[in-house]
């Protein structure tokens, strides 16, 4: 029979704008279950929380029935703006959320068992950093580079989500002023430059083919197609500027690449790496490797989250 510790297990869960991904996790981090759900009713509130909710409380029950025993604890990954230390996901255009409690809605579903809430990068950079490629680094910059920019600053074997939650939008620091309209509201953003879906957009023009992606751009450059080489150097260069920045004011050990254009390889991290050396001047310069857990980081991160909840008071975690 198994020691009564070997048998603890948590809920995670990685809320995505299509994809809910689930896992029983455990303690040794790895999967004893996983499962992936369509995300229901996006955009609207309560349709997409019910969708959550069920899934959460699906995955009670699966553990329920797999291991005699209620999990220890939950972690709930979610994009948009999150206030982690309240428990609250503060806004989310892609779901329809806007100030909703969602750690004490899961926990109170969950039978009132303790519920850690993050931010899907912070999530996934929280992962690499103790699992993945930042294990055994103090200090590192996650960067996931997809749709847009996201980062998650690791200190210490934990990712620091801020004063008010915002900590690690390198996204949204302006690299060509004046130039291409951001979401936020400014114009140059690193996202509007160097995110997977610029440059995909980028290609498309420059090829003139509808529908071309990032990915298509790598394979180009891959081929030496100059057209392909110009735009991909402008996007490089764009990201070295925002990686600079970050490197003058949080002096990482590591970088750490993820996200979608992160799957070009070395055709992306090498002139990264050879663009940053040029640009700097007094500062240390990190290692820039790849992420090294993929899809699943988002979903490891919530079980990490999850197992650091079974350490707080549960009056924290059911507090509005």
């Amino acid at each position: 029979m198994m020691h009564e510790d070997q048998e603890r297990y948590v809920i995670a869960l990685d809320v995505g704008g299509t994809v809910l991904k689930g896992a029983l996790t455990g303690q040794d981090n790895e999967p004893l279950y996983q499962v992936r759900r369509a995300t229901s009713g996006s955009g609207d509130q309560a349709a997409v929380t019910a969708g959550v909710l069920d899934f959460a409380a699906e995955l009670y029950g699966t553990g329920l029935a797999r291991f005699g025993r209620p999990p220890s604890a939950a972690g709930v990954a979610v994009p948009g703006i999150v206030d982690e230390r309240a428990g609250v996901a503060v806004y989310s255009a892609n779901l329809g959320w806007r100030d909703l409690p969602l750690r004490r809605l899961v926990s109170e579903r969950l039978d009132g068992i303790p519920v850690g809430l993050g931010h899907d990068v912070r999530a996934g950079g929280l992962a690499e950093g103790r699992l993945g490629a930042g294990a055994g680094q103090e200090r590192f910059l996650f960067i996931a580079l997809g749709t847009g920019i996201a980062g998650a600053i690791g200190i210490g074997g934990a990712v620091d989500p801020g004063a008010h939650g915002g900590a690690g939008e390198i996204g949204h620091v302006v690299v060509r002023p004046g130039g291409t309209r951001c979401g936020c509201g400014q114009q140059g953003c690193l996202e509007t430059v160097a995110s997977a879906a610029a440059i995909g957009r980028a290609w498309a023009a420059a090829s003139a083919t509808p529908g071309a992606t990032a990915a298509d751009a790598a394979r180009a450059v891959v081929a030496g197609d100059p057209r392909a080489e110009s735009l991909w150097r402008e996007a490089v260069d764009g990201l070295a500027d925002g990686l600079l920045t970050a490197v003058s004011l949080l002096d990482p050990g590591a970088v750490i690449v993820g996200g979608g254009l992160a799957e070009a390889g070395e055709t992306l991290l090498a002139p990264l790496r050879v663009a940053l050396a040029a640009k700097a001047t007094f500062q240390p310069l990190p290692t820039i490797v790849p992420a090294a857990l993929g899809d699943a980081a988002g979903c490891l991160g919530a079980g990490l989250l999850a197992w650091d909840h079974c350490k707080l008071p549960m009056s924290a975690e059911v507090s509005p």
